[in-house]
């Protein structure tokens, strides 16, 4: 793709914007004009690294040891490989936006074709936009309410609005925002993180949550890991797509990989470890919040719950950002030039609502949440990978061609969901016919959707080739 002036088959994105950071970001899902790109790759560390200093990235740690019942090297190393798998793929999408110029799921429309695209986008916009959202919320208005004795749902109101306002202006504000916070998190995290780690219980062998074995307990880290790390995946492109199209992609991957992988394995692993301390266990999801915190001295503890809400706001202005993103990039025409600012309100508004009904039980509808996002992503990301290896790198003229048919995504997709979550998935509310007959299996359902994902698509795009 030219570096010198746009390319003719795209759609440009109406309106000034440059890098205001106090404008409300114009147009929608459109390429980025060449003459609007600034910024550097290493901004993209700080971008990721913000979003994922918050409660819910502990969570994910506690939940190896207090859902998983795996002891924390155990969990240590099921975080390790999950995080990292999640954050390869997504520094690898993230390398492809300042050529490409366009947000995740309009790259996605290669795959998928414009209408098959549909599956995907509707997917991430609802998930990014409402349910990340809401999962999000309640952790930032759990910890809000802890630390000033509010009401729950006051404190939901009031970092609902703050996420939705942020979001609101847009790419230039999040990338600013996300760059203010990170010392403020950064230094309270990393202090609360050595009060915690000094504490762990090597020895603590849990007896409650998957009763399957370490090895069922270790594929279900995994998948809850990866699934965290890689839920950032979908949005990959939408913020390294406003970068100079001559950026370096390797530099692009690195500080985007980077970025996710960092804090979730450090905060994970603080999250493994708080689980051990005192034998609470499975314990901890009933009050992960304030069980977290009642092993931090008193000033800590409360510098972590207000890190704890802004930690939520950095995550979900993402979240709601590139949900909105996904929604526009279904290619439903709306006569604004502010439709991706609409878009905004009306999610963050949907999420609230979710958000308010799952303050009760916050943490197990955590643990069935994280690997539903697995069961989708997978097989989503064999289909882009796959792609992209077989165009070697073309096909960028059909991103925006309403005529651009690829069925073979959506079936791949399909193939692998149905496949992985009807054999393999292995959860309270639903459990496969191979995790049911074989326990110590666990939960390999986002590897088996990758695999027959890829090998779908790819056996179906060779015979229409």
């Amino acid at each position: 793709m030219s570096v010198i002036e746009e390319p003719a088959d795209v759609v440009v994105r109406d309106g000034v914007y440059g890098d205001k950071v106090v404008a409300v970001e114009p147009g929608g899902a459109e390429f980025i004009p060449l003459a609007e790109r600034h910024g550097r790759p290493r901004q993209l560390f700080w971008t990721w690294c913000s979003p994922n200093l918050e409660f819910a990235t502990i969570f994910v740690g506690v939940l190896a040891v207090g859902a998983f019942s795996l002891g924390f090297w155990g969990a240590f190393l099921g975080i390790l490989v999950g995080t990292a798998l999640g954050s390869l793929t997504h520094g690898l999408l993230s390398a492809r936006g300042p050529a490409a110029g366009v947000p995740m799921m309009v790259l996605s429309r290669l795959g998928f074709g414009f209408v098959g695209n549909a599956l995907p986008a509707g997917l991430n916009a609802v998930v990014g936009g409402i349910g990340w959202f809401a999962v999000n919320s309640v952790s930032g208005a759990l910890a809000l309410s802890t630390l000033t004795g509010m009401p729950g749902w006051v404190a939901l109101l009031i970092v609902a609005a703050v996420q939705i306002g942020v979001a609101l202006l847009g790419h230039n504000l999040i990338h600013g925002f996300e760059k203010v916070v990170l010392p403020v998190l950064a230094v309270v995290f990393a202090i609360t993180s050595v009060v915690i780690l000094t504490q762990v219980d090597t020895t603590f062998t849990p007896t409650g949550g998957q009763p399957a074995g370490t090895v069922a307990g270790f594929l279900l880290t995994v998948g809850a890991t990866f699934g965290y790390a890689a839920g950032w995946n979908p949005y990959a492109t939408d913020y390294t797509r406003y970068l100079p199209a001559d950026s370096s992609p390797r530099a692009v991957g690195w500080a985007a990989g980077l970025g996710v992988f960092v804090p979730c394995v450090i905060l994970e692993t603080v999250g493994a470890a708080s689980a051990t301390i005192g034998g609470i266990g499975g314990g901890a999801l009933d009050d992960p919040t304030g069980v977290f915190t009642s092993n931090l001295p008193g000033w800590l503890a409360a510098l972590t719950l207000l890190c704890i809400a802004i930690g939520a706001v950095a995550a979900n202005a993402i979240n709601i950002y590139s949900g909105s993103m996904s929604f526009v990039a279904l290619g439903i025409r709306l006569p604004l030039t502010l439709r991706r600012a609409l878009a905004v309100g009306v999610f963050g508004v949907l999420g609230f609502v979710v958000a308010l009904f799952g303050l009760a039980d916050a943490g197990h509808a955590y643990e069935g949440f994280l690997l539903i996002i697995a069961y989708w992503i997978g097989p989503w990301l064999a289909v882009v990978f796959v792609d992209r290896w077989l165009r070697r790198g073309s096909g960028e003229a059909l991103l925006f061609d309403t005529s651009h048919r690829n069925v073979a995504g959506p079936v791949a997709m399909l193939s692998g969901i149905v496949v992985s979550i009807v054999l393999f998935a292995n959860q309270t509310s639903f459990t496969g016919l191979v995790a049911q007959a074989v326990p110590t299996v666990g939960d390999i359902a986002f590897e088996v959707g990758f695999v027959v994902s890829g090998l779908v698509y790819f056996a179906l795009r060779r015979r229409s080739a």
